[in-house]
């Protein structure tokens, strides 16, 4: 449905921060990792993670744009049950109302359980939310919030991918939990569904089990997306 839906994320990424972080769409893989993250990848994936089978592929989109916004003044967050653990998302209703409403729906009809993070960039980025696996799948809508122009990706920032020629803000289901310091530079033209408020040590052992390429190294499979309101 989506044309790799964070091709355009990587490619800025290589353009702005110029530290060898590849453009899956360019070939580009030999862009040298940081060598601090290679060596961060052997005791992550002797501890920590579960060896799991990756599941297997769901066709691409099915779903219906969800109406509505979610209630002013509730505090929504999505639990993600992981194969290395558990992490919290508190969503940013202010910033990406129609992002966070869409997403919690998500949650709500499954959608996310039993999918993979399909790329992990170790000192940038995790990625997940295709049904596909490919990197090109998505739910068969899309949303827009255009971010704030001063809208910058810190570790544990929590945002959606596009691809390059959509619109700033466009998300469809592909997130990124951003896991290093390198995705600060990127421009603000991702839609920020929230912050990583439990679990960073979890996105932080996720993010080191993927090479330069952003190919992980092991299945990571998001086993249960489960949303609460407060």
């Amino acid at each position: 449905m989506r044309s790799a839906a964070a091709i355009a994320l990587f490619a800025l990424a290589l353009l702005a921060a110029g530290c060898g972080n590849d453009d899956e769409e360019g070939g580009n893989q030999e862009a040298g990792a940081p060598e601090a993250s290679q060596k961060q990848q052997t005791p992550a994936r002797e501890g920590g993670c579960r060896r799991v089978e990756a599941p297997a592929p769901r066709p691409d989109g099915g779903e219906s744009r969800p109406k509505g916004r979610l209630a002013a003044g509730t505090t929504y967050e999505v639990e993600m049950q992981t194969s290395c653990g558990a992490f919290t998302i508190r969503l940013d209703q202010k910033t990406a109302p129609t992002t966070a409403a869409s997403f919690a729906e998500l949650v709500r009809r499954k959608f996310f359980d039993g999918t993979v993070f399909h790329r992990i960039i170790p000192g940038f980025v995790i990625q997940g939310g295709d049904p596909t696996a490919s990197g090109m799948g998505g739910p068969g809508y899309s949303t827009r919030d255009i971010p704030p122009s001063n809208t910058r990706y810190t570790p544990g920032v929590v945002a959606m991918a596009k691809t390059g020629p959509e619109p700033p803000g466009t998300a469809g289901s592909q997130f990124y939990v951003v896991t290093g310091p390198q995705a600060q530079q990127l421009p603000p033209e991702y839609a920020v569904l929230g912050k990583v408020v439990e679990g960073l040590d979890v996105t932080k052992r996720v993010g080191a089990l993927g090479d330069a390429a952003g190919t992980p190294l092991q299945s990571v499979v998001i086993e249960k997306a489960t949303l609460s309101e407060s």
